[in-house]
């Protein structure tokens, strides 16, 4: 079930409000692309055709999953089992699950002779220690419900890893970082010897950072408040704060930080705060995760916020002397993985752009070669 170096693999790449078709053939190189900015849906179909009619065959396809849940901990060759566990999971993360099954299931009708792999970003976390894996919580929760932190964005994290290791001229395995992704979705990973030892992210992909909609990390009390004093359902509060919450519900306006860096110019003080907020935890998540390291190396960014908003990287380094970083950052959009503080910075600050899709393509062809 091996595949040749040079072969071509579509990577499917579903959100919650967009599609990113993507034929990778040698050395990554792009042999085909669509992207659209809905979600996958009854079209989903065409889509695929329409790809497929001027891309070469693919050999495989490898799907993101953003959760495994429990049972599915390594990237895994779908079958009709597999498909059925991963029905199971769906409701851990709403908003990127059934989208991506959407996509995988329009995949596998259309193309049911190639393998299919399914690549999940709660892999990168697997080896999360007890101390950063379990939650203070009774013992059925965790032992009957397999309640625990996961952790997200494995896939980006493992490309920006290997990518701020050859920057530095260091191995992985040497390294001590903590990485950033900073998107629609925000959460910071540390990175110990070259694997994931503690992530912002935990049950779902709510947890932790101020996101565009998604709220973040909220008292538990307050949401049990909410709902016993104020009426409020558990469908109406999980909606809120997955869809009406962080940078548009602190900002009124928007949910992107390039709009909000505009409006603050001009004197709007939601925006103000909403940026205000969200860079305070961004800081206060690079600090947490750095208690799990023995000394930070670097400080990577990556996703669409942390490799094009020159105004966020600043704003976090600046107010993190604590750890030896600084302002004073090239305010570049990055196009390469590059460095981006001064050469003698205590602490590099490195960008790498988002490759997700990238990882899924190299996890795939992984998961064939093990295979042979």
């Amino acid at each position: 079930m091996s595949i040749r170096s040079d072969s071509p693999v579509l990577v499917a790449d579903a959100g919650s409000s967009s599609l990113r078709l993507t034929v990778f053939g040698r050395d990554g190189m792009v042999q085909a692309e669509h992207h659209s900015d809905s979600p996958p849906g009854d079209d989903t179909p065409d889509s695929l055709r329409r790809l497929l009619d001027k891309a070469p065959a693919p050999t495989a396809v490898g799907h993101r999953i953003v959760h495994g849940g429990p049972e599915l901990s390594r990237h895994t060759l779908v079958d009709d089992e597999v498909r059925a566990r991963l029905d199971r999971v769906a409701d851990l993360a709403p908003l990127h699950v059934p989208p991506a099954l959407t996509v995988l299931d329009a995949a596998r009708e259309l193309l049911p002779d190639v393998p299919h792999v399914a690549c999940f970003d709660t892999v990168f976390h697997t080896g999360l220690p007890a101390a950063a894996r379990e939650y203070a919580v009774p013992a059925p929760w965790r032992e009957d419900y397999g309640l625990r932190r996961y952790g997200f964005h494995g896939l980006s994290y493992a490309w920006a890893l290997d990518r701020a290791a050859e920057l530095l001229g260091r191995r992985a395995e040497q390294l001590h970082l903590v990485i950033c992704h900073l998107g629609g979705g925000c959460s910071a990973c540390a990175v110990r010897d070259g694997r994931g030892v503690d992530t912002t992210m935990g049950f779902t992909p709510l947890e932790g950072l101020v996101m565009s909609h998604r709220s973040g990390s909220v008292d538990p009390g307050a949401l049990t408040w909410l709902q016993t004093r104020h009426g409020l359902s558990a469908d109406g509060i999980e909606h809120a704060l997955n869809h009406d919450s962080g940078l548009l519900a602190l900002s009124g306006t928007s949910d992107d930080t390039r709009d909000l860096v505009r409006s603050r110019a001009a004197g709007d003080e939601r925006a103000e705060l909403a940026l205000d907020v969200f860079t305070h935890h961004c800081r206060r998540g690079i600090a947490a995760m750095t208690a799990s390291l023995d000394r930070l190396d670097a400080l990577v960014f990556t996703g669409e916020i942390g490799e094009d908003q020159p105004e966020v990287r600043e704003e976090v380094c600046a107010g993190l002397p604590a750890l030896g970083l600084a302002g004073g950052l090239r305010a570049v959009v990055a196009e390469r993985p590059e460095i981006i503080s001064d050469p003698g910075a205590r602490v590099p600050v490195v960008v790498v752009p988002t490759g997700e899709a990238q990882q899924v393509d190299l996890e795939t062809r992984a998961v064939l070669a093990r295979r042979r």
